[in-house]
């Protein structure tokens, strides 16, 4: 029987049988980790590594993608595929998998090619799992420096930042104004012509502005460190798991009209909804 509708629904044997047997959130969160750490063996061998080739994968510009990339995509997919066989899977190295169950696993095996060619230890590896209506739980793991950000929109969890394997609550700091607050950005540059003006006037309005960190910055919105971020262009695999750590964390995260981003393109993350209305009044023009 659905819930407050006082009669009963009968779902088709396949649905239901689906719904029976799908896995429930801890089981979840534990084959995140696993995959987390399947993709850590693979790319932290290579970072800094003296032969490390790094392909153009871009026609206009330079878009990176290495051994570490494909090799570590591979080796999580390899796990879902055994694991979960039933779930889709959306990464950035190879084609789409379909499923049957209505879950995707959107995986993003380094995001920061550009710093972890460069050697800077602010590139991760992001992993989401999406239910077909929402993300519902997130990771971002940066193997190098020992930090694994997780999110959970479901059960007890919430975020939590593990170091050195242990969990520890994390949450967005309660910044009200812009005047007070630190933003971050990949790369300015990465803005069109149209988007430009409209970031700089958060920028002017924000006490501090830092450049660079990916992914990561996502994780420092998450952990307390920071209270925006701003991107545009960005793929489902760039946004998924970040959103929902940032959320579980006590976060907005929306498109810049606040709209759902979780699929990719424009995103603003703030730590409050405060602060998130501000600044969105000014990307929306």
């Amino acid at each position: 029987m659905t819930a407050g509708s006082g009669r009963a629904t009968t779902l088709p044997a396949a649905a239901e049988t689906l719904l029976t047997s799908l896995p429930d959130i801890e089981s979840d969160l534990a084959l995140a980790h696993r995959l987390a750490d399947a993709a850590a063996a693979e790319t932290l061998p290579r970072f800094r590594a003296v032969d490390l080739v790094a392909d153009n994968k871009a026609q206009d510009g330079f878009d990176p993608v290495t051994a570490a990339d494909k090799a570590a995509e591979a080796a999580i997919r390899a796990v879902l595929a055994k694991e979960r066989p039933d779930d889709a899977v959306f990464g950035e190295e190879e084609a789409r998998r379909p499923g049957r169950s209505g879950r995707t696993w959107v995986i993003d095996p380094i995001d920061g090619t550009r710093g972890f060619v460069s050697g800077i230890p602010l590139w991760t590896t992001l992993i989401a799992l999406d239910d077909g209506i929402r993300g519902v739980l997130g990771v971002v793991d940066q193997p190098y420096i020992g930090e694994r950000f997780v999110g959970c929109l479901i059960g007890p969890t919430g975020a939590q930042l593990h170091r050195g394997g242990l969990p520890a609550t994390i949450a967005t700091r309660r910044a009200e104004r812009l005047s007070d607050a630190t933003l971050m950005t990949t790369d300015p540059a990465l803005f069109s012509e149209v988007e430009t003006p409209r970031f700089e006037a958060v920028r002017t309005a924000c006490r501090l502005t830092r450049y660079g960190a990916d992914g990561y910055g996502y994780a420092l919105l998450a952990a307390g460190q920071i209270d925006l971020v701003i991107e545009s262009g960005l793929s489902a695999y760039d946004i998924a798991a970040p959103k929902v750590v940032v959320e579980a964390a006590g976060g907005v995260v929306t498109g810049w009209t606040g709209g759902d981003c979780r699929w990719g393109g424009q995103v603003l993350a703030a730590a409050t909804p405060r602060l998130h209305a501000q600044a969105l009044a000014m990307l929306t023009g």
